[in-house]
């Protein structure tokens, strides 16, 4: 009879309709994959095998499977916020438990973690102190709050112009007579401590130098106001030699060393060498010009703000201008991941079906890459699933319909004298 055909149908699409209910609730879930219902015939087993005149005894829902297409991407402006562009999904630890998500939307908790709403650690590589990714298996990231160390300077440099058309300067250089050097700039370094400190630089022209078509400038500096010795003539700490084009001679960097005394309980003195690039450094007739002045020193800084690249690589910036590099997502990708088990809270398990994890980097392999500041949207369409809904609610009723033509059938052959 066809009750069983139509209690199956009625069964399949009452499942079919939870489904369809379960994508439209989720609609706005981050990183929610569209669910379809895969619906299989159903027939008796036959004793010696098949026949021509089997009939089936309804369907049954074979799987229930979630279709990993790639959401819309929505940027938010929290940085925390990630959200993954291709395959893959976020490897997460909870408990010793590992579990996979496609849902970025990640925090800080009191410790420097990264977690997920549900509490779940983000896991990656953490990055060693010379700031290098570290090649161990994946472990739970933790941004450390630590200040970054300061870095006495070691070298320095200054990329200018020296106006050639200035007179030689014949009178003994003082650093409080402007009369007695021709230009001055001043830089700032720092210490072991990351006290940092003025270094002014003075620059005399001095007149021809000893080869034929060259100019001498006299070089001079101070630290903190007060006069550095030098190696050079007069106290200075060095010369700067130009030919007649205006470029230094001979054709080389000119490194001058400087030795600062300090007094604030920082390794002293502090020595560092200050170059001036041949390609950079000259003495034409126009005005004095500090083109560019840089040194390698900083003081300690504390963490201020962080970004994560498109690899997965998290930078944090720091207060003292420094740029460290503090670790790097891991994600994995399966060969079959409709296999997987959905856990709820976003969360999907490991099983036999899907295969083993292939865990990596971003942007590496299969993995998809990562876009900080963004998540990824549900992929269920709202109105596709509506129209779905009223299939399945006429399926259902068609199959209340055999049920109510049966019950007449039977009510005619009862009826029968």
């Amino acid at each position: 009879m066809g009750f069983e055909q139509a209690l199956s149908g009625l069964q399949a699409a009452s499942q079919n309709l939870d489904i369809i209910g379960n994508n439209i609730a989720n609609a706005s879930t981050v990183g929610f994959k569209e669910v379809r219902a895969e619906f299989a015939d159903v027939y008796a087993a036959s004793l010696l095998g098949g026949g021509a005149n089997q009939i089936g005894i309804g369907t049954a829902v074979a799987a229930v499977t979630p279709e990993f297409t790639q959401g819309t991407i929505t940027t938010t402006g929290n940085p925390l916020d990630v959200a993954i562009n291709g395959g893959g999904f976020f490897r997460e630890v909870k408990n010793g438990v590992v579990s996979y998500s496609r849902d970025g939307q990640f925090s800080l908790d009191a410790n420097g973690f990264i977690v997920s709403p549900s509490g779940a650690n983000l896991t990656g590589y953490p990055a060693t102190a010379t700031g290098a990714i570290s090649v161990s298996p994946p472990v739970p990231m933790q941004l450390s709050l630590a200040p970054v160390m300061p870095s006495a300077t070691t070298t320095a440099s200054l990329q200018l112009n020296l106006d050639s058309s200035k007179p030689v300067i014949t009178t003994a250089f003082n650093p409080a007579d402007p009369t007695t050097y021709t230009s001055s700039t001043a830089q700032t370094v720092y210490d072991s401590l990351g006290g940092n400190h003025t270094i002014e630089y003075y620059f005399v022209n001095s007149g021809p130098g000893t080869t034929a078509g060259t100019t001498n400038w006299t070089v001079y500096a101070a630290g903190d106001n007060t006069l550095i010795a030098g190696a050079g003539a007069n106290g200075s700490i060095g010369t700067l030699t130009f030919d007649g084009t205006g470029h230094l001679n001979p054709a080389a960097d000119v490194p001058l060393s400087i030795s600062l005394p300090v007094t604030t309980g920082a390794t002293t003195p502090l020595t560092f060498t200050t170059t001036f690039p041949y390609a950079s450094t000259s003495a034409f007739s126009s005005s004095f010009a500090l083109n560019k002045n840089t040194q390698n020193g900083f003081a300690t800084g504390q963490l201020s703000s962080f970004n994560i690249s498109s690899t997965g690589v998290i930078s944090g910036q720091y207060t003292n201008g420094q740029t460290v590099t503090l670790g790097q997502i891991a994600m994995a990708a399966f060969t079959n991941p409709q296999g997987l088990l959905a856990q709820g809270n976003n969360q999907f398990a490991e099983t036999a079906a899907s295969g083993a994890p292939n865990v990596g980097a971003p942007g590496t392999g299969s993995l998809g890459s990562v876009q900080s500041g963004a998540l990824e949207n549900s992929t269920v369409d709202i109105t596709t699933e509506l129209v779905t809904m009223i299939t399945a609610q006429r399926v259902y009723q068609a199959n209340a319909e055999t049920v109510k033509t049966q019950d007449q059938v039977q009510q005619t052959l009862m009826s029968l004298r």
